[in-house]
């Protein structure tokens, strides 16, 4: 897509995805229901109207098709949507889009804003594999990786089983790490300790300090992964007992008032009665 200008580059959701997008690609415009975060651009529809390719950066599923459907959409736009939605409704979606001549791919990004910033997040695409191929060139702005895993929803399809393991990798330093504060262990020591052994993921090197320093500044909010979550369940036709027990950990958590915080904070509901 490079014969695309960034100026026809728009962004629609300009949260912390939203924001690192616009600032890795370049984009043009961006909209946000926050006034405050729009770049040259009053409304949805200035960005749809003036864009030819638009990344949606937005917290659900729900509220994409909404936008989506309210928008002055024209034939051969493309639009990338980012966001961790319902597999079902992005198909769906896509199948719409199509109809009118619009092409969707579903772009679910595996990292944080933070790690989108410093060009280290994969992204996983379904959709068309020719728009795809087109659209390459903008998702190498910001990814060190991109896949593509199938028609549309696969997208979203793969980031919920990528974010399973993740969120449980998360959890499960957030148990270690109390366990050890527990048995009044060094936490800087322990994490060292950890990141040397078979006990080892990248998530120590994201979230461990966070944990122990209880700097739970957002690079993805605890929320957003308890809605992750919910959709994982909600997808599968087995039973996933570690993911139920991780839905009540972040409940927890959010219920005492971490929900905006950084995902790192599924600690407190550890440490706190």
């Amino acid at each position: 897509m490079s014969e695309v200008h960034a100026s026809s580059l728009g962004v629609i959701g300009m949260g912390l995805m939203g924001s690192a997008v616009m600032k890795m690609t370049g984009a043009g415009r961006g909209w946000d229901v926050d006034a405050s975060r729009c770049v040259h651009a009053a409304t949805a529809n200035d960005v749809f109207a003036r864009c030819d390719v638009i990344f949606l950066c937005l917290p659900n599923s729900d509220i994409v098709r909404d936008v989506v459907r309210t928008a002055a959409l024209k034939p051969g736009q493309i639009l990338i949507d980012t966001t961790t939605g319902d597999p079902g409704e992005m198909a769906a979606l896509g199948a719409e889009l199509n109809a009118q001549g619009v092409h969707y791919l579903d772009a679910t990004v595996s990292g944080s804003s933070a790690q989108l910033l410093q060009r280290d997040v994969l992204v996983m695409v379904g959709g068309d594999v020719d728009v795809f191929e087109q659209c390459r060139d903008w998702l190498d702005r910001f990814a060190r990786e991109v896949v593509h895993v199938g028609p549309c929803g696969s997208g979203a399809k793969m980031k919920l089983v990528t974010n399973l393991v993740l969120g449980l990798n998360r959890a499960a330093l957030a148990e270690g790490i109390a366990f050890a504060q527990q048995l009044d262990l060094d936490l800087a020591q322990t994490l060292d300790v950890m990141r040397r052994s078979m006990a080892y993921s990248r998530i120590m090197d994201t979230k461990g300090e966070k944990m122990i320093t209880q700097d739970f500044t957002p690079q993805a909010k605890l929320s957003q992964h308890l809605k992750d979550v919910r959709l994982m369940l909600a997808a599968s036709a087995i039973p996933l007992p570690l993911s139920e027990a991780h839905r009540e950990l972040l409940e927890k958590a959010e219920a005492l008032g971490y929900g905006e915080a950084d995902n790192s904070a599924v600690i407190q509901a550890l440490l706190k009665p």
